[in-house]
């Protein structure tokens, strides 16, 4: 085998993909060039999807493709393609879904194996060197696989071939479509309600992932029906994920998901998109109960983002933490043995950490099983009972090591990879969750930091003609349909934070694109990829995203974005979309249940109408200001607070229909109008008044628009 120092992945913009570029394999990057040279070779294709802050990507990585004898094989008997899937989430959905269908599971790496025109005939995920533990070993596969495309290739085709119409037949979803009824969210209810787990909260069982679109959507049926149920369920589970070790105890963020049902032990690696969803999640807990214990779990996603995870001199949130420091550790960085935490602290110090988030001498992690996860074991109250002292001195003590702790792991231990990619869609969801924080937590610093960070989204990667890229800077990467819906709806909360007509008629702008070149005018409901995108190759088949997995669904989101354009605006098209687009999935929603949350936000939403909250007042009107904090402390999912000043009226910066719905407003007197669609309460001037009148409209005032049934 010729090796070459590094091959041709070094110069790629992924830095997965170039953290493969020492390896001794002779990776093309996804496209048509790669399946080209599979043709004229004759030669399968080795699909390897995968990310860099992924660790069986590492583990495969060294045991397999750093390996010469195994990457000897694989240059002699395939093409070998490598794919980053947070760069091409379109190409990783379509080999999840046929892999899936091929070996009953997915995940990454993706281990595929293709023909040369690019369509699976076998595939799986993580695959050892050599036998072990009854799976076959990688060395095995590669042989077999090759010497069964060699000597059955017309039986290989025809598998491939079933296998693509089938991946493309499941994406029809036949049955799906319907007469669009507020009542199919009660099926994502009942599908949450069932899988809830009463006694370590959250949903399901190992591994337990967050489900950020259940617990809004709990929360938003709690405000509507006073279900006690409701409002315990979302309880448990926050309490549950913010005191477990899938919540980093000692730097803030939230961990990939728990492998075991507990929310004790983590996969370490951080990813954007997840801790933008939980932050909200964390806001709208607190704006339900005032518990402190949430308040402070968003204040840690943001402190650890500010220093981890974000460009603070230009904007812009990175999109993961690795979860590793090395390929041979699982979550050392994160985890601690008893020694160590004890050569950190002191004697009292060490006491009150060992107690409070159960260091021992034996700990978690299969790999070592010295090292602690780090989990809330005791309360404030109980640790001060232990260490003879007043909860406040706990508390203090309790502060004072871990921030010792939280120095040592920055100092001490190299911190594991920042991916720094900024990707559009996943940006766009932290600017949502950042201004909600300024709202909620009363944060001037997020405000201003999510709109420095869609400033450069806009400067940067939009396009007047497409939309939406898919990464700011880099070689351009076109958008998907996540990349449209996530910015109009971030640009959307940015013009209700400022009243700042270019980002309303940007997002505007946005949804038209995204209904000219990802919408199905016939089927209803919006592609994943715009019609007129280049041909992707390989498994090319239309997709309309409907589950949240990992993000919350494009076409959800789009539905709100519709939606709340159409409260502001009165544009009948927009309705129609968005009604266009809930009926496209309504008949196969309870089969997704929890999975459709987002969905049933969107079904809600749409049944309702957007609330909007206008807060009137001169600036620096202290009364408007309390006015607005009220409105702000109330959650009601899609809610808009808008603070309007006599300058900004003049200014028309008030959209169409919410102009005609005020035509006698005094922007100089401190009031609150509340409107839903067309009617607006009485104003309000007391914040109290407010406050009630708010929890009294999500009880009592939002009806379905087909039935009558209260949501």
């Amino acid at each position: 085998m010729t090796r070459t120092p590094e091959n041709r992945l070094k110069d790629s913009a992924s830095p997965y993909l170039r953290s493969a570029a020492h390896q001794p394999i002779d990776w093309n990057e996804w496209g048509e060039e790669a399946f080209a040279k599979a043709r004229a070779e004759g030669k399968p294709v080795l699909l390897d999807i995968g990310a860099v802050w992924c660790h069986w990507c590492h583990v495969i990585d060294r045991e397999s493709y750093e390996n010469p004898e195994i990457a000897a094989m694989i240059n002699n008997l395939y093409i070998p393609v490598k794919v980053d899937r947070d760069e091409r989430p379109d190409v990783d959905a379509r080999y999840q879904s046929a892999v899936s269908a091929i070996s009953g599971q997915g995940g990454w790496p993706l281990t595929a194996f293709l023909t040369p025109d690019g369509k699976p005939f076998f595939g799986g995920t993580y695959f050892p060197p050599d036998d072990a533990g009854g799976r076959p070993g990688f060395k095995r596969i590669l042989l077999a696989i090759s010497e069964a495309f060699k000597a059955r290739r017309a039986e290989v085709d025809n598998s491939a071939n079933a296998l693509a119409e089938a991946v493309a037949k499941a994406e029809v979803f036949h049955g799906a479509r319907g007469v669009f009824d507020a009542r199919v969210i009660d099926s994502v209810i009942d599908s949450a309600l069932k899988q809830f787990d009463a006694t370590h909260g959250g949903f399901g069982h190992a591994p337990k992932f967050p489900h950020a679109g259940t617990v809004d959507l709990l929360l938003e049926r709690y405000q509507a029906t006073r279900d006690p149920e409701l409002l315990r369920i979302a309880e448990r589970t926050l309490e549950s994920m913010a005191l477990g070790g899938v919540y980093d105890q000692i730097g803030g963020g939230f961990h990939r998901y728990s492998v075991d049902e507990r929310w004790c032990v983590p996969h370490f690696e951080k990813m954007s998109y997840d801790n933008s969803e939980l932050l909200r999640n964390f806001l709208h807990g607190y704006q339900m109960t005032g518990k402190p214990l949430f308040r402070e779990t968003a204040e840690g996603i943001i402190a650890w983002v500010g220093e981890v995870l974000s460009d603070p001199a230009t904007g812009g949130f990175y999109s993961s933490q690795d979860a590793d420091q090395t390929l041979d550790d699982d979550g050392d960085y994160f985890t601690w043995t008893q020694q160590e935490a004890r050569a950190v602290l002191t004697p009292e110090e060490s006491l009150a950490a060992e107690h409070y988030y159960d260091i021992g001498p034996h700990g978690e992690m299969h790999h070592n099983p010295a090292r602690n996860v780090l989990w809330v074991g005791s309360s404030i109250e109980d640790l001060g009972k232990k260490l003879g002292m007043d909860e406040a001195s706990a508390r203090i003590l309790l502060a004072r090591a871990k921030g010792k702790l939280l120095a040592a792991r920055r100092e001490r231990r190299p911190i594991p990879t920042i991916d720094q990619t900024l990707y559009v869609g996943w940006n766009s969801m932290f600017v949502s969750a950042y201004l909600e924080a300024a709202r909620v937590l009363d944060r001037p610093d997020c405000r201003e930091f999510a709109l420095k960070t869609l400033d450069r989204i806009l400067a940067e990667a939009w396009d007047e003609s497409k939309g939406f890229l898919h990464r700011v800077g880099g070689p351009r990467l076109e958008g998907s349909l996540d990349d449209q819906v996530f910015a109009a709806a971030a640009l959307l909360d940015a013009y209700e934070t400022t009243l700042d007509r270019r980002y309303f008629d940007i997002a505007e702008r946005a949804i038209l694109l995204a209904i000219e070149r990802y919408g199905d005018p016939d089927g209803g409901g919006f592609f994943d990829r715009a019609k007129d995108a280049a041909p992707m190759g390989g498994l090319d088949v239309r997709r309309k995203p409907l589950q949240d997995s990992p993000t919350p669904a494009g076409n959800s989101v789009a539905a709100i974005v519709l939606d709340r354009l159409h409260a502001f605006s009165g544009e009948k098209l927009y309705r129609e979309w968005a009604e266009k687009t809930l009926e496209a999935f309504v008949g196969l929603v309870p089969q997704y249940g929890l999975f459709a949350a987002t969905y049933g936000l969107a079904a809600l939403l749409h049944a309702r109408h957007p609330m909007q909250v206008v807060i009137a007042g001169t600036a620096g009107d202290r009364h408007a200001s309390a006015l607005e904090k009220a409105a702000n402390g109330i959650y009601r999912y899609g809610k808009a607070v808008l603070r309007v000043t006599p300058e900004q009226l003049a200014k028309a910066a008030l959209p169409a229909a919410l102009r005609e719905t005020l035509p006698h407003l005094d922007a100089a007197l401190a009031q609150a109008f509340v409107c839903v669609e067309t009617t607006c309460f009485p104003p309000v001037s007391d914040p109290e008044q407010l406050a009630a009148l708010l929890v009294e409209a999500a009880t009592g005032a939002a009806r379905s628009s087909r039935g009558g049934t209260l949501i």
